[in-house]
């Protein structure tokens, strides 16, 4: 029996997560994940791998408004009903539609991460298509992940590197959206489907592994080489050129449905 053992959000690319209870699926994955994201004054992404401070920056939603805090900081209150001006936003290679969430959250990001930087949110009308190369002939749509809706990861996988590794590491370095129980180590890379009602998700790729699992998501503060040294050692993929740990999922359907902590899913 496959269950959900854990379901986080990232409002905030490469920001401090929320745990949820439950959460609504849409086409480009969870609600309110990667909605929001931080850019250079030039519209590119900023992400821990060259920020590792985004880590200490929390998240909270509240229905009306998004909520950032950081250490030394008076908090910052972003209402969700603000639109701000359209603006071009570059992830990777993908060209997205956002809209700027103004000069107080600009200057907030600016004082706290010391350089200019701006708030953005994805243009809910724009559909940022993931790799036809990986999705097939299936249809795949993220907000500013770095390339498909949903990462997947097993509780068992994560237990079964921290028997290899010096100290043991938190889940929270490989920001999953769903945690599973019920799967031997590694049995998401051979899972096709996962389904609960009329909600469907398709494994497309495997998660190739950066800096970022090397940064206290607590502190914002990189922790030496663990875990890449580690999985180096075993969870090498030539192909991709990195080393994996977790899936890459994409809604195929039910989108509006609800996901919690403990429902069963059927594999296929």
């Amino acid at each position: 029996m496959i269950t959900i053992a854990g379901l986080h959000i990232y409002p905030v690319k490469s920001c401090r997560g929320l745990d949820l209870h439950e959460a609504v699926v849409t086409e480009a994955g969870l609600r309110h994940d990667r909605e929001w994201m931080i850019v250079s004054p030039d519209g590119r992404f900023v992400t821990q791998r060259e920020l590792p401070k985004l880590a200490a920056i929390g998240t909270a939603l509240d229905g009306e408004r998004l909520k950032l805090s950081a250490p030394g900081m008076t908090p910052l209150e972003v209402p969700l009903d603000l639109r701000g001006p359209p603006t071009g936003v570059t992830v990777w290679k993908d060209d997205c539609r956002a809209f700027d969430q103004g000069e107080a959250a600009a200057q907030w990001l600016g004082e706290f991460l010391g350089r200019p930087l701006r708030l953005v949110r994805f243009d809910a009308a724009w559909r940022r298509r993931s790799d036809p190369a990986w999705t097939g002939d299936l249809d795949g749509y993220s907000r500013f992940a770095d390339g498909f809706a949903l990462l997947v990861i097993s509780r068992a996988s994560l237990e079964d590197l921290n028997a290899r590794l010096p100290a043991p590491l938190p889940m929270n370095r490989f920001r999953p959206n769903l945690v599973l129980d019920g799967l031997s180590p590694y049995g998401e890379d051979a899972v096709g489907d996962l389904r609960v009602g009329e909600v469907r998700l398709r494994r497309v790729k495997p998660c190739t592994r950066c800096s970022i699992t090397t940064t206290d998501q607590a502190t914002g503060v990189v922790d030496g080489n663990e875990p890449i040294r580690t999985l180096r050692t075993y969870r090498w993929d030539a192909a991709l050129r990195g080393v994996t740990f977790g899936q890459n999922f994409i809604v195929v359907s039910g989108a509006g449905a609800e996901l919690r902590v403990g429902t069963e899913l059927r594999a296929a």
